[in-house]
């Protein structure tokens, strides 16, 4: 008994220096997940652990890292501004950008949309990131040429930049009782699972492609 305690003593450097490399290697292997986004995925008024993307995390870990950049009120031209540092400091494998909501709600043109979201896509694709772009679809008082005009602006992004064009999380949902709060435009804690179930299989297949 003594002689087995006095090896394990001996040998305890040998074998924390294995556990610290073992978990130094999964950690270098995991994959980090940047959410670009606005009040829709910010969890607005609501605790963040209840959000669509505190959800993700939880579906993806511990193989994913899932980093929530999304800040209510967020714009287009604020999401470009802030991505290059984000970039450097996470260095995600995969940026979900999930902006455009309040650029229609201040009737932005959608050519400067057109052109800050498509800087972010490059600006990610250089980082060596898979991108995926959600779909954004505006309330239909804001006038259907212009939303016809905004909203066309993501599947041709998509398709220029050879991105995922993920579908609006609400779209199929947002009409029933006790999705949105009294503004008629932010989702409830009721909506949070729903948006998670319909933007998962598509955030998953991301994250299942290897960066080019």
């Amino acid at each position: 008994m003594i002689r087995s305690l006095f090896d394990i003593q001996r040998l305890w450097p040998a074998l924390l220096g294995m556990a610290l490399w073992l978990g130094a290697l999964a950690t270098a292997h995991a994959s980090t997940l940047l959410v670009m986004g606005d009040s829709l995925s910010d969890a607005y008024r609501l605790p963040k652990e209840s959000g669509w993307v505190a959800l993700l995390g939880d579906a993806l870990a511990p193989e994913v890292e899932v980093i929530n950049a999304s800040i209510s009120g967020e714009t287009s031209a604020g999401g470009l501004t802030r991505l290059p540092s984000l970039l450097k400091v996470h260095e995600p494998d995969v940026v979900i950008i999930v902006l455009g909501g309040n650029d229609g709600l201040r009737a932005l043109h959608p050519d400067q949309l057109s052109e800050h979201l498509s800087t972010m896509i490059e600006l990610a694709q250089a980082s060596g990131a898979q991108v995926g772009l959600m779909q954004i679809q505006l309330p239909p008082n804001l006038g259907p040429a212009y939303i016809e005009r905004f909203e066309s602006v993501y599947p041709a992004l998509a398709e220029r930049h050879d991105v995922a064009l993920l579908p609006f999380f609400l779209v199929d949902f947002f009409d029933q009782p006790g999705m949105l709060m009294d503004d008629g435009i932010h989702p409830t804690a009721q909506a949070q699972p729903k948006m998670f179930d319909s933007v998962y299989p598509h955030i998953q297949a991301l994250v299942a492609t290897p960066n080019s």
